[in-house]
């Protein structure tokens, strides 16, 4: 392979993460994904039987679009008010005061349960017991009751929980400190104690059984189901919204949805109602005392008439008669108008706006007073609304209530004009009454008593006609109305939200696969150290010639005392791709380093001068670690003299070198640690030494210092024929490669080669390419020690 050739292969840049790399790591850990996935599996199935379940139960019903608006106090909006009118409606719907009203007539304050394997089923309308609780005394609250029977006279009631709140008829709540024992009663009696005062009646024909039940106090149902309660619109510019409730009972859900339903309804019609009966109470209370005038004149004519003999009027009478009863009539009108006005400004002045009656509700038919009295009424029953949601010092209801102040002030200068204006006609129609009077002086006694009389009669009667007409229509009125809204479609049984099986199972399955997987990506990601030869491969830019497995044994001079053994395979693959870089070599010097202590540098210098030496060619290792010598202690020769004596010319190196013990292999160790190894590997003696070595020997391995640690290892380079790195997995950084990399380049070295070090034989994935037969125990040095293992592993 030329130099050239060599450099365009290996100076590509690649990625440092590799998918494909991944996988077979994915692979290999297929049962730890299997755990996994059964793990969350069996979570799912735990986590489903023993969440509640929920179903929704819907229904649809429609609001009446209300485009009215307030025509004198509120101007035009570019938006439309039946949005907002939309939005207020719902906002309502879902307040607190609308639930409670619909729960105050449902009978949930009694919850019975089925005991069951995971969860507690709720029963409703089947249950074979029935409890009636008395409200107005304290009541155990917040925990599971067990009442169970072994014959139809007596139950037994157990307290199941530790935590209990004892609910107060005021309102407040307390814990119960101390948890009563079971309590035996008899069935259909009222049962009364400090904590709970209840009636348990058996409505079941079974012998025996058990139930368990919770009491619920209004206001913690009134916050469950408020806030529970989900409205929205199924269509964006529609007034039909879809009421909904999540529940763990279907029939439950829907009894309550209806019920809220049909309570929106009749609190929409009792409003719609409270001006009818306003105007039917008012009229009640004119009519009372016009009732009883009438009965009064009618008996006195009558008595008049039979005394006197006289029915009927002549004609100048009847004349006379005509006109005083007319004006007559006119000022009655104007004086119960004059009533109403004085009835009214109180309401004003003390704020009693629930009470109002429209003027033309009771025959008044004044336009500005009508339209001012209903958009009075309008804003009132806007506050009640916003109250229903808002409190007093909301911005909204703050600005109503301006609105309604200043109604107020205007309706109370109109009454002052009309009123004077009436006492004005009063006035008038009182002059001409007198005016009259005075030529009805000239009739004789007896018509005169007899006009008199029929006056006031036929006063009363005209004005009890008006009132009791008035009352007519008022009451058919109220008869009429019907509430705008209404329901489309009243809540039925729904579908399962919460918890889904399938989807359980699903993101079971899902998490218990993908977990171990990211753990992998996440560790491949966040790897720092080099773990396989492939990584090597991808990101090296000089060739990698061997992997060396990892050495288990106690001796470092596997090559020798183990010569069938992977890693000495390993060491004979390495020779075997030196000889195919330099094929015609008769001599080599080779130079084995690493980035820093502890990659395996030393340990691959003493086994490839091993398996050099066992070719027959005479070998010499050399220890250019002056540092941190080792060479002398694994071929257990000292290390008095070596080459820091040699370079300090203290000796010649024939007489320091050591026979190794093996054939063919010569030590020449560090000897003692000078003050400056560096200095001394840089003199003309090293050189001399080499070239001498060269002479002698076929091949000469170089064991030199880490190039991360000391800098002369790079000025070594220039005298050796090929230069080694040793990298050890799981030890080694991955920067390791990037600085080696950079040296390369920025350096321009050539003949630099990697060795892979320390490799874990039982988890090999590259399967061919630097030794044969990965993998302890095809070797038969690997059989001899490798116990069950290798045994299991040969079969």
């Amino acid at each position: 392979m030329s130099f050239n050739q060599e450099e365009q292969d290996f100076l590509s840049e690649e990625s440092s993460f590799d998918i494909k790399s991944v996988f077979p790591k994915i692979i290999a850990i297929w049962p730890y994904i299997l755990i996994s996935t059964f793990l969350f599996l069996a979570g799912s199935y735990v986590y489903t039987r023993m969440t509640v379940p929920q179903f929704k139960v819907s229904g649809l019903f429609y609001i009446k679009d209300n485009d009215k608006g307030f025509s004198l106090f509120e101007a035009p909006t570019i938006e439309g008010t039946a949005k907002n009118g939309l939005v207020n409606e719902m906002t309502i719907i879902k307040s607190r005061p609308i639930a409670r009203e619909a729960l105050s007539q449902l009978d949930f304050g009694v919850e019975y349960y089925k005991r069951g394997t995971f969860i507690n089923n709720e029963i409703y309308g089947g249950s074979p017991i029935l409890i009636e609780v008395d409200w107005t005394q304290p009541q155990i609250t917040g925990g599971l009751l067990t009442i169970s029977w072994k014959d139809k006279s007596s139950y037994t009631f157990t307290f199941e929980e530790d935590n209990y709140s004892k609910y107060l008829p005021d309102g407040s709540r307390a814990k119960l400190e101390i948890i009563p024992g079971p309590e035996n009663h008899a069935f259909g009696e009222w049962i009364q104690t400090n904590n709970y005062k209840i009636k348990i009646t058996n409505t079941s024909a079974e012998e025996s059984g058990e139930i368990l039940v919770k009491f619920r106090d209004l206001e913690s149902l009134v916050q469950q189901y408020a806030s529970s309660l989900q409205v929205e619109s199924i269509q964006k510019e529609g007034s039909i919204l879809e009421l909904a409730i999540n529940t763990p009972n279907v029939k439950k859900g829907e009894v309550y949805l209806n019920t809220l339903m049909e309570t929106y309804l009749a609190l929409e019609l009792e409003e719609k109602n409270s001006i009818a009966t306003n105007t039917v109470n008012f009229i009640d209370s004119q009519v009372a005392g016009v009732s009883d005038n009438l009965q009064q004149f009618e008996n006195e004519l009558q008595s008049f008439r039979s005394r006197n003999k006289t029915y009927n009027l002549e004609a100048e009478s009847s004349q006379v008669y005509g006109q005083l009863t007319e004006l007559e009539a006119q000022k009655r009108q104007e004086e119960f108008k004059r009533t109403y006005y004085k009835n009214l400004a109180d309401y004003l002045v003390r704020e009693q706006y629930n009470d109002l009656v429209v003027p033309s509700g009771i025959g008044i038919e004044d336009p500005i007073l009508n339209s001012l009295i209903s958009n009075l009424l309008e804003l009132q029953v806007e506050k009640s609304r916003q109250l229903a949601t808002l409190t007093e010092q909301a911005p909204q209801v703050n600005s109503t209530n301006n609105k309604i102040k200043d109604l107020n002030a205007s309706i109370r200068e109109v009454l002052k004009n009309v009123d004077k204006n009436s006492a004005l006609l009063i006035q008038d129609l009182e002059k001409r009454i007198n005016e009259i009077e005075g030529s009805f002086r000239n009739l004789p006694e007896t018509e005169q008593n007899l006009i008199r009389l029929e006056r006031q009669f036929t006063l009363n009667e005209s004005l009890y006609n008006f009132l009791m007409e008035k009352r007519a229509e008022s009451a058919i009125t109220r008869a009429s109305n019907k509430a705008e809204n209404k329901i489309i479609e009243p809540a039925r049984g729904g579908f399962l939200v919460s918890p889904i099986p399938t989807r359980n199972y699903s993101l079971g399955i899902f998490l218990g696969f993908m977990l171990p997987v990211l753990f992998v990506l996440i560790r491949e990601l966040t790897r720092t150290r080099i773990e396989d030869v492939v990584y090597l491969e991808k990101k090296l830019k000089i060739p990698l010639l061997s992997t060396i497995l990892y050495n288990k044994k106690k001796t470092n001079l596997v090559v020798f005392e183990q010569g069938k053994s992977g890693i000495a395979e390993g060491f004979r693959s390495l020779r075997a791709n030196i000889k195919f870089l330099t094929p015609k070599e008769n001599q080599l010097t080779i130079l084995v380093t690493s980035t820093i202590s502890g990659e395996g540098k030393t340990f691959c210098a003493m086994n490839l001068a091993s398996v050099y030496s066992l070719t027959g060619k005479k070998t010499v290792l050399v220890g250019c670690d002056m540092r941190k010598p080792k060479i002398f202690e694994d071929f257990k020769i000292k290390n008095d003299e070596g080459l820091s004596t040699v370079l300090s010319g203290q000796a010649d190196w024939k007489s320091v070198i050591k026979k190794s013990g093996f054939d063919n292999l010569d030590i020449l160790v560090s000897g003692p640690t000078p003050p400056n190894p560096a200095e001394l590997l840089f003199t003309k003696n090293f050189e001399n030494l080499i070239s001498e070595l060269k002479n002698t020997y076929e091949i000469i391995i170089l064991d030199t210092p880490p190039v991360g640690l000391v800098s002369e290892t790079l000025d070594l380079i220039p005298h050796v024929d090929i230069s080694l790195f040793v990298f050890r997995q799981n030890y080694s950084l991955r920067t390791f490669v990037d600085s080696l990399n950079g040296l390369k380049t920025s350096k321009s070295l050539r003949n630099i080669y990697g060795v892979f070090n320390g490799v874990d034989g039982s988890k090999v994935t590259y399967g061919y390419g630097y030794t044969y037969g990965y993998g302890y125990g095809y070797y038969e040095d690997d059989k001899k020690k490798s116990g069950f293992f290798g045994r299991k592993l040969k079969g």
